[in-house]
């Protein structure tokens, strides 16, 4: 990957996934035979096999103990050297949830929450923290990250979730392709920036690509992308028919010549 040039890799995060034969009428991208490996584990071996900055894209942040997610991200941070990005967001499968013992339905507040007591317990010794989900008394993770804070990225799908990436991330990833839905989350990602005396211009924006067969369809997306600013782009191969690792390759290498 380094020798195509490819400067991050990228993960998706899903710890269970439903079965349509027992939630009647259930509709997803993913289901219960679509394969996801554990980020943070998966991060953990190929810190020592590269040298690329390594990304969730996102993990699926309310379901998961905010302390322990602390806790794994400066874990990678520190075995990557500081090559290490956490993307979050809220998900949309109650299933997961439910099989996590996480509630659903107050996902948005809780995340906005637990940005909060990550940032301190990656900066501080000692951390208190009384809030309405989280306490934390006189506690602290050793070691620190490197990066004190880890850069926050949010996945973002909604006005809601355009404003809380404004506000409080370093970057976002937009659920959308290059056009006016993109257009309209950009400006509101950059009016919530602005409101809350950040500069809307210092966030990142990573967009994505996905390979369909068609090598001159994914050079004019990633055209697009960069006419509409992203800062970040991944590329995409699941779901594409590839069979085994080579091929996999076989495409990004293809790919990789229309990214420069």
């Amino acid at each position: 990957m380094e020798q195509l040039g490819f400067t991050h890799i990228l993960a998706y995060d899903h710890v269970v996934g439903a079965d349509p034969a027992v939630h009647q009428g259930f509709q997803g991208p993913y289901d219960i035979d679509t394969t996801f490996h554990e980020p943070f584990v998966m991060f953990g071996f190929l810190a020592a096999v590269t040298s690329l900055e390594l990304v969730t894209g996102i993990i699926i942040l309310p379901q998961r103990q905010t302390a322990l997610v602390a806790k794994q991200a400066a874990e990678v941070d520190l075995l990557t050297g500081g090559r290490f990005r956490l993307g979050i967001g809220l998900g949309w499968n109650a299933v997961e949830y439910e099989a996590l013992g996480e509630d659903f339905t107050n996902r948005g507040k809780r995340s906005e929450e637990q940005v909060e007591v990550m940032r301190k317990l990656w900066t501080e010794r000692s951390v208190t923290f009384n809030g309405k989900y989280h306490t934390v008394t006189g506690a602290g993770l050793a070691p620190l990250p490197n990066q004190r804070p880890i850069p926050l990225w949010f996945g973002a799908a909604s006005d809601r979730a355009y404003e809380r990436a404004g506000r409080l991330g370093d970057g976002w990833f937009p659920m959308m392709g290059p056009g006016p839905g993109l257009d309209y989350a950009v400006a509101r990602v950059k009016e919530a920036a602005v409101a809350a005396g950040r500069d809307a211009d210092s966030l990142g924006m990573e967009g994505r690509v996905s390979w369909t067969g068609d090598r001159d369809q994914v050079a004019a997306e990633i055209a697009e992308w960069k006419a509409a600013g992203a800062t970040h782009l991944s590329v995409n191969t699941m779901g594409a028919g590839l069979a085994t690792v080579d091929d996999h390759l076989a495409v990004l290498e293809r790919v990789a010549t229309d990214l420069k």
